[in-house]
């Protein structure tokens, strides 16, 4: 909630807008840079994969506890302290001499990223009440969202090409400046929560080991084999540590300790079916651009920075979708953009999926990237309406956190799980042919799980929208001010049918 005269809603929509985008353009960045990155630091081809999975694992595996902590602690405290810790790691990242010191570097990247992420959002939902004018800066986010990852794929081709690879964590210095500026410029100091409560350690500590292992289970499937012990072994103490994660925090729901996530959010439909088809969604958009950039590199012999220029049409279909959404949503439930939307990008896929090691960059790449972007921009928006609808103020980073840690972790396990199944139809051939053929196979899977994000939109996702219940809140340690009703301009301006309908727009 901002203060009347401190926080204006367009300066705290840029300010967020330019977190997410910061958080968005690192998980594409370094996929150009990847060829040049390994000949530098000596990667070998199975460890390479890590230098994106260390950001994105550490990213989603967190979330879920950044954006509790944005509830406890607040959203400006958090925000500010993640820019500048992503400040800091993408500085040892630019000048690190080994591989492993580039990966330890990403991996606080990541973590950075999981605290300023959720506290981003959540500050955006609290700002915008639910109705037209949520709608319209949910688009924008999402707009940002997405061109991030696709100018992360062009700045990463330029920077590869004209001033090294290091340049790709080294430009997140001054552009962390300008944002953390923004940030304490316009966002307003929120009040901490009552002294007693505490972010869920162990909850966290569960989750996030229990994700790591799923991770590291299917990424070492592709080394020993799927039958072997320690892939096996490793797939069970990831199962067994996020079973005894539920019931932690299926007991600390129904009790007086805080839950680092309240399950009775999933029991809404809008809710669990937005996180489930993001997860869906992420796992298949992931993979996809880790193969289309090593297949135009490697197979069509682009370049770095023509491979960057490649993904500027996949840009300017995101932010059509987007357009459409958002013009969309303010008049039907988010399904109705989802069902759509998620068969264009399925549809998409499956066009990638016919590449061909003698085949030219516009029937390879260019028409399907076309379809793909328009489907996934008409659903960016949808999804994070659908997974933060109806909640209460004082739980918005829980779901916000929620939300975007289902859609990390499915981009970390869908790259495991596919550049696996890739690897193994490729086996030891290097011809362009070979390695085609696991891009091709990879790719038609990507297209079956936004299949299968469709058939979530349309069984789970429920018509009309539901209020979720909230938790009991408790009081602040000093008085509130006043309600948002009297200081946001934009409650006070909604038509009446926008008030009346608030709470239960999915």
């Amino acid at each position: 909630m901002y203060k009347k005269g401190i926080g204006r809603p367009g300066l705290i929509l840029t300010a967020v807008a330019a977190a997410q985008f910061m958080a968005a353009l690192d998980i594409s960045i370094v996929n150009v840079a990847l060829p040049a990155i390994r000949a530098d630091l000596g990667f070998g081809a199975a460890r390479l994969q890590w230098v994106v999975h260390a950001y994105t694992l550490a990213f989603g595996g967190l979330l879920l506890l950044g954006g509790r902590m944005s509830d406890l602690y607040g959203r400006r405290g958090l925000l500010c302290a993640g820019l500048g810790l992503f400040g800091l790691s993408s500085l040892a990242g630019g000048l690190a001499q080994s591989a492993d010191l580039l990966v330890a570097a990403r991996a606080v990247q990541g973590l950075a990223a999981a605290a300023l992420v959720p506290a981003a959002l959540a500050t955006l939902t609290t700002t915008f009440p639910e109705g037209p004018g949520r709608t319209r800066a949910l688009g924008v986010w999402s707009a940002v969202n997405a061109a991030g990852g696709a100018t992360g794929v062009l700045a990463g081709g330029l920077l590869t090409d004209h001033v090294g690879w290091r340049w790709v964590m080294l430009v997140n210095v001054p552009v962390v400046v300008a944002a953390l500026a923004l940030t304490v410029a316009s966002v307003p100091a929120d009040r901490r929560r009552a002294q007693g409560e505490r972010p869920d350690l162990l909850g966290a500590f569960l989750g996030t080991c229990g994700v790591t292992l799923l991770v590291l289970g299917v990424v070492r499937a592709s080394e020993e084999g799927w039958t072997s012990a320690v892939t096996l072994g490793t797939l069970a103490a990831a199962v067994a540590l996020l079973a005894v994660f539920v019931l932690v925090e299926t007991a600390r729901s129904r009790g007086p300790r805080t839950p680092m996530i309240r399950l009775g959010l999933l029991r809404n439909r809008s809710i669990a079916g937005a996180n489930l088809f993001i997860f869906l969604a992420g796992a298949g958009m992931f993979a996809a651009f880790y193969f289309v950039s090593l297949y135009m590199q490697g197979v069509l012999r682009m370049s770095a920075t023509a491979t960057g220029l490649a993904f500027l049409p996949f840009t300017f279909g995101t932010v059509v979708g987007t357009v459409i959404a958002t013009g969309v949503s303010a008049r039907h439930a988010p399904r109705a953009l989802l069902i759509p939307g998620g068969v264009l990008a399925a549809i998409g896929f499956g066009w990638f999926s016919l590449i061909d090691p003698s085949g030219n960059f516009a029937v390879d790449v260019l028409g399907p990237s076309l379809v793909t972007s328009v489907g996934l921009g008409m659903c960016f928006a949808p999804l994070a309406a659908a997974g933060t609808a109806g909640v209460a103020p004082h739980e918005a980073g829980m779901a916000s956190g929620l939300l975007n840690s289902s859609r990390q972790l499915g981009g970390s396990v869908g790259l495991a799980a596919l550049t696996t199944v890739a690897a193994g139809r490729t086996g030891t051939g290097t011809t362009p042919a070979a390695v085609t053929s696991g891009y091709s196979l990879g790719l038609a899977v990507s297209g079956v799980l936004l299949a299968a994000a469709v058939a979530v939109a349309v069984t789970v996702l429920p018509r009309r929208g539901r209020t979720v219940r909230p938790a009991p809140e408790t009081p602040p340690e000093t008085p509130p001010e006043a309600p948002l009703e009297a200081t946001n301009p934009l409650r006070a301006t909604a038509p009446p049918e926008a008030v009346a309908t608030a709470g239960t727009h999915e």
